[in-house]
Formats: C-alpha cells, structure tokens, sequence
C-alpha cells in the first residue's frame, strides 16, 4: 500500500500533460466483464473517473451514470471524450474523499482510486462511499495487486478487507489484471517502450453496502 496518498498535484499534472500511464483511450476489460455479468445496476457513481471511459461506456449503454473526479483537467478531458464519441455523459468535480450531498448510488464503480490511498484515507474514503450508498449498493473496487511489478500504487488483500469491514459484505474479491500504458518511470523496469500497453495483476473486490 502506498505509504502516504500522492499529492493531488501528481494526478492533475499527469492529466494535464497527456502523460497519465492509467489512461488507455478505452475502458479497463475487468469493468467491462462486470457489466456483461449483470453487476452494474441501477445509480452509478464513477468514482474517480479520470479521463471517463467508463461513464462514457455506461452511458452509452443506458445507464444512469455520472462521474466525479477532484482534478478539473481530468474532467474536461473526459467531457472532450465524451463529446468526441457522441455520448452525453455527465462528469463533475468532486473530490472522492469528501463523499456526501443529497445523491444516493445503487452501484460504485472504482478503478483505480482505492490503491493511490494511504490507511487514513482509506478508511475516510470507505466512509464516505458508506454516506452516498444505498441499502444493499454493490461497490466495484479495482485496484493494483502487491503481485505486480510496481506500475502503480499496489495493495494486499488485506488492505482491502481491513477498509470495508464493518458495514460491509463481501459478494467477491478475485484476481484480475489491470491494464496500463508504460511511461517514462516504468522503462527501466519493464524493459520495454515507452507507450506500451501491459497487464498488470489487480485484485477485483464487489461489496455490499449492509450498514443501515
């Protein structure tokens, strides 16, 4: 897990460069086979949306979706994307550590945004989705594997059991991949070119919202 939650800067100038390695111009496989499966139901919440591909890709398919993302770069990227594509997706800036207002979620999808969190902001970040549920709301949490190679943030399988466990039920916690574009930081590890798509080990947790 990451020892303390990156600067909000880091992210915003990586979507303001166009350098960002987690944008890959489509949406992660694993969200895909989570809504082929039937799991993406009702309210969505993108939390976390960065450049929108998978509101795009929601909304696109009907669903009631919008997504939240702190960095404004990353939004009005998304809604470029968006418009790019014909899609009328709604995209906000919201920081997802202060999760609250009046709207309620049957489904939350995160993709990469549980692992850039440190414990402290995990456990205020959980809190927050506990806020914005509905009674029996399935959040999605992808988030890289402590068995990858360090393209990112990486996380155990406790850290993710250890953030929702009170309030919270546990429907799945599988293994899966997570895709990525190599920059400049990850060359030397990777030995490969810069711009490389990988597939990087990631866990796939779905929880259920108990709490009352």
């Amino acid at each position: 897990m990451p020892e303390v939650t990156p600067a909000k800067s880091v992210f915003d100038d990586a979507y303001r460069s166009g350098t960002a390695p987690w944008v890959i111009d489509g949406p992660q496989p694993a969200i895909v086979e989570l809504e082929r499966r039937g799991l993406i139901r009702g309210r969505v919440l993108d939390a976390g949306c960065g450049a929108g591909e998978h509101t795009i890709l929601l909304t696109g398919l009907g669903y009631d979706v919008v997504g939240i993302d702190f960095s404004p770069h990353a939004v009005r990227t998304a809604r470029d994307n968006a418009a790019a594509r014909g899609v009328s997706a709604r995209f906000e800036v919201a920081d997802a550590l202060a999760l609250d207002g009046p709207h309620r979620y049957d489904t939350i999808v995160d993709s990469a945004l549980f692992h850039v969190f440190d414990a402290a902001d995990r456990a205020r970040y959980v809190a927050g989705l506990s806020r914005v549920c509905r009674p029996d709301a399935l959040v999605h949490v992808l988030a890289l594997s402590d068995a990858g190679r360090g393209f990112g943030p990486q996380v155990s399988e406790a850290d993710i059991r250890g953030a929702f466990a009170d309030g919270w039920e546990f429907e799945a916690l599988d293994t899966t991949t997570y895709r990525g574009v190599v920059g400049q930081a990850q060359t030397d590890a990777y030995g490969v070119p810069v711009g490389t798509r990988v597939d990087e080990p990631a866990w796939l947790a779905t929880v259920r919202h108990v709490a009352s």
